[in-house]
């Protein structure tokens, strides 16, 4: 039976994590790998989780299962959160939530979900994007569609391009994956004004919109992130959003995300959810519970949704500082470039927008790592590395 099966290769991030961990030189640096990192390179547990795990221990009751639709609490809590009190209440119900394993599990039901109600719908995804997005969805058999979205010159968004692809291409029916905020692979994020568009295009073509919504709270603060998503979840009739706890809580291990499926009418929610629970069933069946807990303890518990909103502006404002240092430290070392697109970016990633050529030299001359398209972690950053970074990416550039 498993005769004939062939090693797949490997997965170019993992490998880019093996090969760091195999390195022996003393100052090697990990910018590729995409998780949060505080200044001792360490991905820290928050504070407000760590105290949240210990009012479960004392509290918890029983290890039962939750359901396919999860944590009831869990769902309404990440709701509010990712919609605002106001505009979560007024949806509600025309809203089907459930708790998923992470921000993969919501994408991944989310391509369930439309294979079943729709099996040749297309979905249109930014060039580029997060490359999970590629398995995730077309591993459910839709069929994915590209559209143009980082412009290399200038850092930003190639919004006029985007627009004209879609309104050319895209049929009724079909989906747009739209990252919610901080862009990943880079850092390029839309503007109000851009959102707005999007959501007429969606309402004048039938296209449905798909949000990916990852990092809320590391790009400009918790609800200035959610602006466009809010927007648009208040004009259209219909919308898919997946949701992460996996950064904004640190709860990477734990697998915590969340879909939301927003119906045009309250009528249909029931049968929205039933689909989506039946999809859910005949998956994994039900979801963790342990991280869905911490978060709904969190936020239920004023002292530590203080604390946690404490902490994760702190993470903000340090990939903020980051990206400043970073920049200026690069025009100091007269790098020939401009690199101001960095500070004008927002969340973790970014591109240096230099070769895999020079990806592999700044790997083999200085034990700096990075994935070959050159995006980089800016939280792999800190005050212990910053320099050697910086001379190291001026040297390949000016050599």
């Amino acid at each position: 039976m498993f005769e004939h099966l062939k090693a797949k290769p490997a997965d170019p991030i993992l490998r880019l994590m093996q090969e760091f961990r195999e390195d022996s030189h003393p100052q090697k640096v990990d910018l590729g790998v995409g998780v949060y990192k505080d200044e001792q390179g360490h991905t820290p547990l928050m504070q407000a989780v760590d105290r949240a795990q210990r009012i479960l221990v004392e509290s918890e009751l029983t290890k039962s299962y939750i359901g396919p639709p999860g944590s009831p609490l869990f769902n309404d809590q990440i709701t509010q959160l990712v919609l605002g009190n106001g505009l979560a209440t007024k949806l509600k119900e025309r809203l089907a939530v459930a708790q998923t394993p992470g921000g993969c599990g919501a994408l991944r039901m989310a391509a369930e979900f439309i294979k079943s109600c729709q099996p040749t719908a297309r979905v249109w995804v930014s060039d580029p994007t997060w490359a999970n997005h590629v398995p995730l969805l077309g591993g459910a058999g839709l069929p994915l569609e590209t559209y143009p979205y980082y412009d290399q010159q200038t850092g930003g968004v190639r919004f006029d391009a985007m627009m004209e692809t879609l309104k050319k291409s895209a049929r009724a029916g079909d989906l747009v994956l739209l990252h919610g905020c901080c862009h990943n692979p880079s850092g390029a994020d839309l503007n109000s004004k851009q959102w707005q568009e999007i959501t007429e295009f969606c309402l004048d073509k039938g296209v449905v919109p798909f949000v990916d919504m990852a990092y809320q709270g590391l790009g400009q603060g918790l609800n200035e992130d959610a602006l466009g998503v809010r927007y648009l979840f208040n004009a259209v009739p219909e919308a898919l959003l997946a949701t992460s706890c996996s950064k904004n809580f640190g709860l990477y291990r734990e697998r915590t995300g969340a879909l939301m499926l927003l119906s045009a009418k309250a009528e249909q929610t029931p049968a929205t959810a039933s689909e989506l629970f039946t999809r859910i069933r005949s998956h994994y069946s039900m979801p963790p519970a342990h991280g869905a807990s911490v978060v709904e303890t969190i936020l239920m518990n004023s002292q530590l949704a203080e604390l946690w909103q404490s902490e994760l502006n702190a993470m903000r404002k340090r990939i903020q500082t980051l990206r400043l240092q970073l920049n200026q430290g690069l025009k100091a070392r007269g790098v020939d470039r401009d690199f101001s697109f960095i500070e004008r970016q927002q969340g973790m990633f970014s591109f240096l927008g230099i070769s895999p050529e020079q990806v592999n030299q700044l790997r083999k001359d200085f034990s700096i790592y990075m994935v070959e398209s050159s995006r980089i972690n800016l939280a792999g950053l800190s005050a212990h590395n910053l320099d050697y970074v910086c001379d190291g990416i001026a040297s390949i550039l000016k050599g």
